[in-house]
């Protein structure tokens, strides 16, 4: 067995610490939210809960309000990663040609949008020209680019062999052809890395929904959380609370704490199935051999 030095318990001894600050938050809220509110405003629950009750979650899916913001968000997020994770990565496999025209310029056209941009008010303004305003695709259509994430796959397609596409042209195909066939099934780690970038991104937007969108049946889970965090959700909620829900279970306090488990449970459960491709993806191009 390895002998260990006192650095080295020093720095279990601080990581072990870093972490538990950061957890134990999630924790709390998590414990609190399967607690009744009654015996939550007793005070004393530290790790456990004390009082264990479901009435907060059940409130949760007995909104209606929720359940169509949950809706919204999974479509969303399902929609804008397939489509954005799909229409970054062609372009980027273009660009990632040196041999196209004009590619240089692009690039450089690139780089200039990610330091500098025209502001909220003519961004608004762009929106409502375009008409997507209060829909749906507003959600979706200015997301379907991301030039940071177009430099991660031009990094990985320039590393593909070259002579994989040399022979599929030699057989017939197109370079749309290649791209789909051969380039896309190739590229798993890069795009489960971007898919998490992108899929995060439209899970946890709530800023899009209240500048964007002003119809209640479009707004994604987030900006409900955000309302009911801000408290213009959590009068309406527990006033029209449903039937059969016992209310000396149930507080705002106890309805906004179980809202955010159930927002950010979805994501937790995916992260590690994609994090050998995150760990993978992310060390794109930090090697040279």
């Amino acid at each position: 067995m390895k002998h260990r030095s006192i650095g080295d318990f020093i720095i279990i001894a601080v990581m072990a610490a870093v972490c538990f600050i950061t957890l134990y938050p999630v924790w709390y809220m998590v414990i609190l939210s399967f607690n009744d509110s009654q015996d939550t405003m007793m005070g004393g629950i530290y790790w456990l809960p004390r009082k264990l009750t479901l009435e907060s979650y059940r409130m949760v899916f007995l909104d209606k309000a929720i359940v169509q913001a949950f809706y919204i968000t999974i479509l969303r997020t399902t929609v804008g990663t397939v489509t954005g994770v799909f229409f970054t990565a062609m372009v980027a496999y273009a660009l990632s040609k040196r041999h196209i025209f004009g590619s240089k310029f692009y690039l450089t056209i690139g780089a200039i949008t990610m330091f500098f941009g025209g502001g909220l008010i003519p961004y608004f303004i762009l929106l409502r020209s375009l008409r997507l305003y209060d829909t749906f695709w507003v959600y979706i259509i200015p997301g379907l680019f991301s030039y940071w994430n177009c430099i991660i796959f031009m990094t990985f397609f320039r590393e593909l062999p070259a002579g994989l596409e040399e022979s599929a042209k030699l057989d017939g195909a197109n370079d749309m052809l290649i791209f789909i066939r051969i380039v896309l099934p190739l590229s798993m780690p890069v795009i489960a890395t971007i898919s998490l970038f992108v899929g995060v991104g439209h899970w946890n937007d709530y800023f899009s929904g209240v500048m964007f969108v002003n119809n209640p049946d479009l707004q994604p889970i987030q900006t409900f959380l955000y309302r009911v965090i801000a408290g213009s959700s959590q009068t309406k909620s527990i006033v029209g609370m449903p039937a059969g829900v016992a209310a000396q279970a149930v507080s705002s306090q106890s309805v906004k704490l179980a809202t955010m488990v159930v927002t950010t449970a979805p994501i937790i459960c995916i992260y590690p199935f994609l994090q050998r491709y995150f760990v993978k993806g992310v060390m794109i191009g930090s090697i040279k051999g």
